[in-house]
C-alpha cells in the first residue's frame, strides 16, 4: 500500500466526500482522483518515467496536492522546495537533485529561465497561474522557454483512465532537503513504506477520521504539514482546509466558518494566535485538538494559549529523515506539558550515551530512533548516511531524556542548529555567506531568543573596513539566502573568542549574551 493507492480505494469507496477545500471550494475525493490520475498520465506522456525526479516549487494550493500524489501515481520521486528560496538555493537542490521536471509557480519562471544553463538533467518546467504570474507572463513572453507548460495543459494531455505503475515499498518516494552540519542542504530519501506508514500512524495515533476537518496552513513543502495536516487527513478519508499564508485572522475565519477540528502548526504561530487582539474562545470551539512540532513550544505559552482559548494542544516530535513524527502526547492519557510525548505506534525512541548505550531514566543523552519511518538514507551521500543510521537507528543529534512512564524531552540540541519559527538555519551556512563578503575576516553566528519566532540569528562578525555598515552585511545576506535565515543583528567585534587551536566558540559569545542580560 501506497498513499497513492490509500487515496485512490478512497476515492471508490467514497467519492463524493470532501478531500479538500480551497478559496472557498470544495472539491471531492473522487473528482481529487481523477485530477490526480489525469496530471500523472500527462506527466508519462510529457516523457517523465518512473523513477524520474520532479521538484515542486509551490505553496499551499491544489496544485501541490495534485503534484505531489500524480508524481507518486506515476512513480516518480517527489522533492518539495520552499518557493522562497534564492536562486542559488533552487539551483543547488535542483542539480544535486538530479530534477527532470519542475513543477512552479509561474513568478519563478524568470528565476527558472537564469538557471537553466547549470541544471542539464532539467528537461520540463511546468508553471501553476497566479494572478501576478499571468500579469507578469504577459509582459515577458520572450523569456518563457520552450519545455515550459501550464499546469492546466498536463491535465488536458493525461486520462483519467491511468494504469498504476507497480511501486514497491522501497522505491524513493520524496527527497526532502535537510541544511547539513557543512552548511549544503541533504536530501533524505523517503520511501513509499516511510511516508505510507507514517502517515497511517499519526491519522491512527491522533484518531483522524473522515469527520475531521484540518486546517493546513503550515507550508506543505515542510515534512510536518506534509504528513500531519496532508497525508494523514486524506489517509483516512478527512477533509483538508488549505489556507495559503498563515495569519492569524484567516487562520480564526476558517476554524469557525468552516467547522474545523484540528489545527497544526509550530509555536511561534500560536504566539501570534494568542496575540490577536480579535481572538475568542468562540472563534475556535470546533476545534478538538491542537498539534504543536518543529520546535520546542514555551511551557509560559502554551499554557496561556490553553487558558485562554480553552483547547489542549498535544506536542510532538520528528525531523525529515522520520517521515517525520516519532512522538506525541498521547490523547488518552496524561498529556504532561514540556513534554514530546511517547513513541507513536510502530516506532521506538531511546535516550544513549556517546557510545550508543541506552542510559538510565532521566538522564540526558541522544535520542535515537527506529522505526518503518526511519529514512533509506542521504542521496548520494554514503558517509553521512552511515554517521546518522547505525544497526537501523537514526541519530536525530538531539539531547534529551526520558522519564519513568515513557515519556520524552528535548533537552537541547546537540548541534547548533538555530530554529526560526520551526525552520532550520544552520550557523555555517550564514557564516559562509558573510565570509564572501570582501570585507569580512571572521564571523561567528548563534541563535538568540525571539519572542515571535522562537529564536533569530545574530551574527558576530569582524571586519578589514570600518566603512562597511550592518546594513551592508545584511543586504549581502539578503541576496543569497531565504529571509527566514537572514540575521536580524549583526554586532561588530574586534575580535572573536578562540580556543587554543584557534577555533571559533560560539558557546563563549552566548555565554556573554547571557551575561549582559
Amino acid at each position: 500500500m501506497n498513499l497513492s493507492t490509500q487515496l485512490h480505494e478512497t476515492a471508490v469507496v467514497n467519492p463524493t466526500k470532501a478531500a479538500y477545500m480551497f478559496a472557498e471550494n470544495h472539491v471531492t475525493y473522487g473528482e481529487l482522483d481523477a485530477s490526480i490520475s489525469k496530471f500523472a498520465s500527462g506527466l508519462q506522456k510529457l516523457g517523465v518515467q518512473k523513477g524520474d525526479h520532479v521538484a515542486l516549487l509551490l505553496g499551499n494550493s491544489p496544485h501541490f496536492v495534485i503534484g505531489l500524489y500524480g508524481a507518486l501515481r506515476m512513480g516518480a520521486t517527489v522533492i518539495p522546495i520552499n518557493p522562497i528560496y534564492t536562486a542559488d538555493e533552487i539551483t543547488y537542490i535542483l542539480k544535486n537533485g538530479d530534477v527532470k521536471a519542475v513543477i512552479a509557480l509561474d513568478l519563478l519562471l524568470p528565476l527558472l529561465a537564469n538557471v537553466t544553463n547549470h541544471l542539464p538533467a532539467l528537461e520540463h518546467v511546468i508553471l501553476c497561474e497566479t494572478p501576478q504570474g499571468k500579469e507578469l507572463l504577459s509582459n515577458q513572453d520572450s523569456t518563457i522557454p520552450s519545455f515550459a507548460r501550464m499546469f492546466s495543459s498536463i491535465l488536458e494531455l493525461g486520462h483519467h483512465n491511468f494504469n498504476f505503475p507497480e511501486l514497491v515499498d522501497e522505491d524513493v518516494a520524496i527527497i526532502l532537503y535537510t541544511s547539513g552540519t557543512t552548511g549544503k542542504p541533504k536530501g533524505a530519501m523517503l520511501t513509499h513504506k516511510n511516508v505510507y506508514r507514517n502517515a497511517k500512524d499519526v491519522a491512527d495515533f491522533l484518531d483522524i477520521t473522515e469527520k475531521d476537518r484540518v486546517v493546513a496552513t503550515l507550508p506543505m513543502f515542510h515534512v510536518f504539514c506534509l504528513t500531519v495536516a496532508l497525508n494523514a487527513p486524506l489517509m483516512n478519508g478527512g477533509t483538508i482546509l488549505i489556507v495559503p499564508k498563515f495569519s492569524p485572522g484567516e487562520v480564526f475565519r476558517v476554524v469557525r466558518e468552516h467547522n474545523a477540528t484540528i489545527f497544526a502548526g509550530v509555536p511561534t504561530m500560536y504566539n501570534f494566535l494568542m496575540q490577536h487582539p480579535q481572538g475568542t474562545k468562540e472563534d475556535v470551539q470546533t476545534l478538538r485538538l491542537c498539534i504543536s512540532g518543529g520546535a520546542s513550544m514555551p511551557v509560559a505559552l502554551l499554557k496561556g494559549f490553553e487558558q485562554k482559548f480553552d483547547v489542549i494542544i498535544s506536542e510532538g516530535y520528528g525531523l525529515s529523515e522520520a517521515s517525520p513524527v516519532t512522538c506525541f502526547n498521547p490523547l488518552d492519557k496524561e498529556r504532561k506539558v514540556g513534554s514530546i510525548g511517547t513513541s507513536i505506534m510502530n516506532v521506538e525512541n531511546k535516550i544513549v550515551d556517546e557510545m550508543g548505550e541506552e542510559v538510565p531514566v532521566g538522564q540526558v543523552g541522544e535520542l535515537i530512533v527506529k522505526g518503518p519511518n526511519v529514512m533509506k538514507g542521504y542521496y548520494k551521500m554514503p558517509e553521512e548516511t552511515t554517521y546518522t543510521i547505525k544497526d537501523g537507528w537514526l541519530y536525530t543529534g538531539d539531547l534529551g531524556r526520558v522519564d519513568e512512564e515513557g515519556y520524552f524531552y528535548i533537552v537541547d540540541r546537540k548541534k547548533d542548529m538555530i530554529i526560526v519559527g520551526g525552520y532550520n538555519v544552520y550557523p555555517r551556512e550564514v557564516e559562509e555567506v558573510l565570509y564572501n563578503h570582501e570585507a569580512v575576516t571572521e564571523v561567528a553566528v548563534i541563535g538568540v531568543p525571539d519572542m515571535n519566532f522562537g529564536e533569530a540569528v545574530k551574527c558576530f562578525v569582524v571586519v578589514r573596513d570600518s566603512t562597511v555598515t550592518e546594513e551592508d552585511l545584511l543586504q549581502h545576506c539578503r541576496e543569497q539566502l531565504a529571509k527566514y535565515k537572514v540575521p536580524t543583528e549583526i554586532e561588530f567585534l574586534e575580535e572573536l573568542p578562540k580556543n587554543t587551536t584557534g577555533k571559533i566558540l560560539r558557546r563563549a559569545l552566548k555565554q556573554q549574551l547571557l551575561e549582559q542580560s
